[in-house]
């Protein structure tokens, strides 16, 4: 039975990646001659590089920061722990469309303010321009800030206050502190952390399709993108384009191994009660509320304004405010059945992929006997989550528009390629609490005469109800917001609100854009309080 499971996700997860890769090498590596043998290749590398280094450098130092600052935040500000998470919850598309109806060159309600001072009181455009290289790069790196928030904060809980009483004890003051004492047994954290970081900004999407294309800004997976969807269309240069990341990927996982090292020079619980840290510090709502203002607040803000206006300009009044584009929603052809197909496909992959990660976690918990199966099991379902999701989409598009299975247009095809990207989540969740479990339980339902299916159907899975009910909700959160898979799998037939919004974005429609990300934020909020509902109000925190 493991033996089936292990066939069915070698054919989902690799038999894709293994196609792009053969036909990148095929005709003498005609994919590769193709990608990389053009005029701006060099530039498009250095952008990536510039995109994935700088965005990360940002998003250490933000998460980190507010990381601290959350552990010193005052009882009554407590709510505010939730606002780094989010940027999470929020789709990027809408995020990423906000920031531009503030800093366009030109219309940007945030320009036409700054062109207000006396310095730039010359200026007719500008003086930000969020079509450019460096503000994708800051855009991009306050959306990977909850990433590497999460990763932080999670270990900071783990170090004790006692550490701290005994540095200040011997002197040191509160910044000395921190990096003497708080950042080298963050270590682990910080490890984990940058490297999700760096994986997400090297196939970062979605900020450099819906912001660089206005000035030729281009990095590897939108080259993706554009070879796959150009005409002719060339998979093998997409293909090829997509390789750096593969590698990138697979040399990350193996670097966090190796910086980490021994793991038990980073216990920080000791034989007495554990304290964390904590205090109370008015800095440190200061420091959560300004991120909160800039990377969720004003682009929201932004989204709104526009959303309530006839068309999008730097003038304002009352009576240009009109709800006549959130008319348009119900009446705009597609848009309403985007909604069903987001909502229907996110459904049908969560219900699929909670029985594959029930099994593959089970293999991995209660099955050591079967130790090749188990690092075959590990190594699949923690591809998804070091590879791009935009690679994943150029492969389902390559692999299944051709026999035996032709599912190109289809919701079949969606609903496939977004099982590949949630069996991490779905696998690691129920493994933790599987591991949680122990075998004492088991092993007494063994002893009382059940067999096990019996000791399954009573005692494991009513034990994992809480976690399986959780993973279900994270998991529809994120499939809403779906946007660089989708966007690869699509047809002009068969669209989610993330690639139609797109198509109205490149025809100009920015009135109904911004209605529509309103729409996709609604429905991801519906999911999160359906989350809360049933996953516990913490469920945020498990994302």
């Amino acid at each position: 039975m493991y033996a089936a499971l292990i066939l069915v996700l070698a054919y989902l997860v690799v038999w894709p990646l293994f196609k792009l890769q053969s036909l990148a090498f095929e005709n003498g590596a005609a994919g590769y001659r193709s990608q990389y043998g053009r005029a701006d290749i060099v530039t498009t590398l250095q952008t990536t590089a510039a995109l994935a280094f700088f965005s990360l450098v940002i998003a250490m130092v933000c998460g980190t920061v507010l990381a601290f600052a959350t552990t010193r935040l005052p009882r009554r500000m407590g709510f505010l722990r939730l606002v780094p998470i989010l940027p999470i919850v929020i789709p990027s598309v809408a995020n990423v469309v906000g920031f531009a109806f503030l800093l366009s060159p030109g219309p940007g309600y945030i320009n036409i303010l700054l062109r207000m001072l006396p310095w730039w009181s010359d200026l007719n455009s500008g003086p930000v321009n969020v079509y450019s290289p460096t503000w994708i790069i800051i855009i991009t790196g306050f959306s990977l800030t909850s990433f590497v928030y999460l990763f932080v904060s999670a270990g900071m809980q783990n170090i004790s206050g006692e550490h701290l009483e005994a540095a200040q004890i011997a002197g040191s003051t509160t910044i000395g502190t921190f990096f003497k004492v708080v950042l080298p047994l963050l270590r682990p954290s910080l490890v984990y952390g940058a490297g999700v970081a760096l994986l997400l900004g090297l196939g970062q999407f979605t900020a450099p399709l819906l912001l660089g294309q206005n000035e030729g800004v281009k990095v590897l997976a939108t080259e993706m993108y554009l070879r796959a969807s150009e005409s002719p269309i060339n998979f093998a240069a997409a293909a090829a384009a997509g390789s750096p990341l593969v590698i990138m990927g697979i040399l990350v996982v193996f670097g966090q191994r190796a910086l980490l090292g021994n793991q038990t020079r980073f216990v920080t619980h000791g034989g007495k009660s554990f304290s964390p840290v904590g205090g109370s510090s008015h800095w440190a709502t200061a420091i959560v509320a300004v991120y909160g203002l800039v990377a969720l607040i004003l682009p929201l803000a932004g989204v709104i304004i526009v959303s309530l206006t006839p068309f999008w300009s730097g003038t304002l009044s009352w009576d240009l405010f009109t709800l006549s584009n959130y008319r348009a929603l119900v009446t705009t052809p597609g848009i309403v059945d985007s909604v069903v197909t987001s909502v229907v496909t996110s459904i049908v992959a969560v219900l699929i992929c909670v029985p594959i990660g029930f099994g593959v976690a089970n293999l991995m918990v209660r099955r050591q006997d079967l130790r090749i199966l188990r690092t075959v099991a590990d190594l699949i379902t923690a591809l998804p989550m070091g590879i791009p999701a935009v690679i994943f989409g150029v492969g389902f598009l390559l692999t299944y528009t051709e026999p035996p299975l032709i599912l190109y247009g289809t919701k079949a095809v969606i609903i496939l390629v977004y099982v590949v990207l949630m069996i991490p989540f779905a696998t690691r969740m129920q493994l933790t609490a599987l591991i949680s479990m122990g075998d004492k339980y088991e092993e007494a339902s063994a002893v009382s005469g059940a067999g096990p299916v019996a000791t399954m159907a009573r005692i494991t899975l009513p034990m994992l109800r809480p976690t399986i009910l959780s993973s279900i909700a994270l998991m529809f959160i994120l499939l809403t917001h779906e946007f660089a898979a989708s966007l690869m799998v699509r047809s002009a037939t068969t669209q989610v609100m993330g690639t139609l919004l797109y198509d109205h974005w490149s025809n100009g429609s920015y009135t109904l854009v911004a209605a529509m990300a309103i729409l996709m934020s609604a429905v991801t909020g519906a999911g999160v309080a359906v989350a809360m509902l049933i996953g516990g109000r913490n469920v945020l925190e498990k994302l």
